[in-house]
């Protein structure tokens, strides 16, 4: 049976979670940041959510699929998207190749209930040129989706919403989402007695805004500097471990702190095996 509008945010708190890990080829991490290289960009990159179909009462399939382009081949290139439902991990999809220029990853996601979909894609590159010269090129692309299954009415979707219904389930699961993120963010700040009144706090979920925003006290330059190497931490110390696992892990969103002063930024999680970690990111010079 259908649920309830009014048991929502119980069900989303006490929901069964399933990661899906999608990987191809399983050698050690290909991330790592060289200088940018200005003269090569992406021609086109993006990640997609959208609702294929109902498969049963209360579930139905989602497509997931991130995607770059080059106009040339190039050494290296990798893409690699992680999504979650209602804050929690639901899966990764990471492809690299050699000499290519395209990357496309796609993946089937079984949904069931009321649910809000959120997906970012980090999309990187590796350029070798003579006297062992390497550069490295990166871009960020996001996309969420809502899926609405009430037994009041069809099943839909939408990434914002268009009338007052979708309105209202839009906040319901904002709401519910918020509340568990707020509270795990705070254990973790607790636990490691972070002053939050030195930092900038921004989910992993919303680091694409520094595709043309800027890090505080950084430019855009700069800034790109400091997301390429984020990721390379983040690709290392928090994707790899998940993956290596083989086994669902109970993920919640990371919470990126940016320090005020501009000297370094922070990454705190829990792992796989729930212990809580944070990471340190010391900011180049800038020279």
């Amino acid at each position: 049976m259908k649920k309830k509008l009014f048991g929502l945010s119980a069900i989303i708190i006490c929901s069964l979670f399933v990661a899906i890990l999608i990987f191809e080829k399983d050698e050690i991490s290909v991330i790592k940041f060289f200088p940018i290289d200005a003269s090569t960009t992406f021609s086109s990159y993006g990640t997609e959510l959208r609702l294929k179909s109902e498969t049963d009462q209360d579930e139905y399939d989602i497509n997931w699929k991130a995607y770059s382009t080059l106009e040339d081949e190039i050494y290296l290139r990798q893409d690699v998207s992680l999504m979650y439902t209602d804050g929690k991990l639901k899966g990764i999809l990471s492809k690299w190749k050699e000499n290519e220029k395209d990357i496309v990853l796609n993946s089937p996601i079984h949904g069931e209930d009321s649910s809000h979909y959120e997906t970012i894609t980090f999309h990187h590159g590796e350029i070798h040129y003579p006297d062992d010269k390497i550069k490295s090129i990166h871009a960020m692309s996001y996309d969420e989706l809502y899926v609405i299954d009430s037994p009041h009415s069809a099943l839909e979707s939408f990434e914002q919403p268009t009338n007052n219904s979708q309105k209202e389930w839009k906040k319901t699961l904002d709401h519910a989402t918020s509340q568990q993120l707020r509270y795990h963010w705070k254990q973790l700040i607790h636990y490691f007695e972070i002053n939050k009144d030195q930092y900038v706090f921004v989910p992993l979920t919303d680091l694409y805004r520094y595709e043309n925003e800027n890090i505080p006290t950084l430019s855009q330059e700069q800034t790109q500097q400091v997301i390429g190497q984020l990721w390379e931490g983040l690709y290392k110390n928090y994707i790899l471990s998940i993956t290596d696992n083989k086994q669902p892990v109970h993920s919640f969103i990371p919470l990126i702190l940016f320090d005020k002063k501009g000297e370094h930024l922070l990454v705190l999680y829990q792992d796989q095996n729930d212990k809580m970690q944070k990471l340190i990111q010391s900011y180049p010079s800038f020279e």
